[in-house]
């Protein structure tokens, strides 16, 4: 997506609530139109913060956004029309039914009746045979299409998915990155926030990084999932080792345990992991081991890292 045009811009915002504590700090992001852009986070990180103020819910202490060239907070009708956003509390028992729903969603943005394009919304979240059932007698899958529905209703230009897939079944998580993906082919700018990596892995085409209120990186998802691919193999070594052979030093190899285990960094996507060659050559050094185990990083001791790495 590179050299697109940026359809969402965020400058040095911040929010600190009354209370003193600060949800965001100095986010600076730029969405690219046309994109499927994924906020990866731990619950509490600054995901539905950030949503929010982008989509003039909530008001940054500091800072300014632009959407599609736009301030958010001077020029807010034009921005809002824009966007269609799909929150993450089920907030749908109503007596209502579906169409009226929605034919209700789009009227409130202003927009004249159009019953064609609310056919083919709700028929491409199946939803159509549907249309006539009250919204309180449908399953929550089917009341979080029914969302998607409402912020579809207006035809906005982005689309913002707060944790889509929290709390759904499988099956229907896979029915909704096959739905966000019919989004994007059509030309609908996607955001969505998750702390499933999966889900980021599936579905964008970059992937944000936010933790403790801050953007900590913004990477294309290939080389970020090269990141979380990362893996340990943990060597238990028969006798204590004090430091690592020098004909050892290109594995980057670290002691622990008081010099019993040696770890291994490798990439479990590469070619290549190394593991082969790091044991011939351990044996050459005359280097002996009793038990060998992997892990991989969790997701926060991934955060944890990139902090580090980032700061």
């Amino acid at each position: 997506m590179s050299g697109a045009a940026n359809i969402i811009s965020v400058s040095g915002l911040g929010k600190t609530y009354d209370d003193g504590f600060e949800a965001l700090s100095n986010v600076n992001l730029d969405i690219n139109a046309g994109e499927i852009f994924a906020l990866l986070g731990p619950n509490g990180a600054g995901k539905t913060t950030l949503i929010n103020i982008i989509c003039g819910i909530v008001n940054s202490t500091v800072g300014r956004v632009t959407v599609a060239g736009f301030d958010t907070v001077s020029e807010f009708r034009q921005t809002r029309s824009l966007i269609g956003l799909v929150p993450q509390e089920l907030t749908t028992e109503t007596f209502e039914s579906v169409w009226d729903t929605i034919a209700f969603s789009r009227g409130l943005f202003g927009k004249a009746p159009n019953p064609g394009h609310l056919e083919k919304t709700l028929k491409s979240l199946s939803l159509w045979d549907k249309k006539d059932s009250v919204i309180m007698s449908l399953s929550g899958g089917m009341k979080r299409r029914v969302l998607i529905a409402k912020a579809l209703a207006h035809e906005p230009q982005i689309l913002f998915l707060d944790e889509p897939t929290a709390g759904v079944d499988v099956e229907l998580r896979q029915d909704m990155w096959d739905i966000v993906r019919g989004l994007s082919d059509s030309g609908v700018t996607v955001i969505l926030t998750t702390h499933y990596i999966e889900e980021a892995e599936q579905m964008a085409d970059r992937i944000g990084v936010i933790n403790h209120g801050e953007i900590i990186l913004v990477q294309d998802k290939k080389s970020l999932m090269r990141e979380l691919g990362k893996k340990q193999l943990i060597l238990e070594l028969d006798e204590p080792l004090d430091a690592v052979p020098t004909a050892l030093a290109s594995y980057d190899l670290e002691i622990r345990a008081g010099g019993n285990e040696i770890i291994y960094n490798y990439d479990t996507q590469a070619e290549n992991t190394g593991i082969t060659t790091l044991l011939s050559d351990l044996r050459e050094a005359r280097i002996y081991f009793r038990d060998v185990k992997t892990t991989q990083s969790s997701l926060e001791e991934i955060f944890v890292g990139l902090v580090k790495r980032i700061k």
